[in-house]
């Protein structure tokens, strides 16, 4: 089912596509959830760019965001963990905005996570299923 499009199939998470994938995080499951409640369609990690290759063309380095929005046409990259990962993976973020300017990438920080869980009514120490 990954790299699949997925839309909501009943207003309860426990019964929309996001329980039905493998998430590397919680956070993410909790995102598609709120997607799916929502009736916004996603894909989950659908491609990878390319940020770094070695000197004979290889590639050696790459950028897998998170989800990818069809209707909304962006991609999304959820960064819930501590500042030491945050820094790497906005150096990432970075490489790829330089590399591929034409990609729309929504990145959304902890903080920004925490407000949109309040905001759906949900408590944020919670942990997914």
């Amino acid at each position: 089912m990954n790299g699949a499009a997925h839309r909501r199939t009943a207003h309860h998470p426990c019964t929309s596509c996001a329980a039905a994938v493998r998430f590397a995080h919680p956070s993410e499951r909790l995102f598609a959830a709120l997607l799916d409640v929502h009736d916004i369609e996603w894909q989950y990690e659908p491609v990878e760019f390319t940020i770094g290759w070695n000197d004979e063309g290889l590639p050696t380095a790459g950028f897998r965001p998170d989800f990818w929005l069809p209707a909304q046409e962006c991609f999304v990259e959820l960064t819930t963990a501590d500042q030491r990962l945050v820094t790497r993976k906005n150096a990432k973020i970075r490489r790829l905005r330089q590399l591929y300017p034409e990609i729309s990438l929504v990145v959304v920080y902890q903080r920004d996570f925490l407000a949109l869980l309040a905001r759906n009514g949900l408590d944020p120490h919670l942990r997914a299923a």
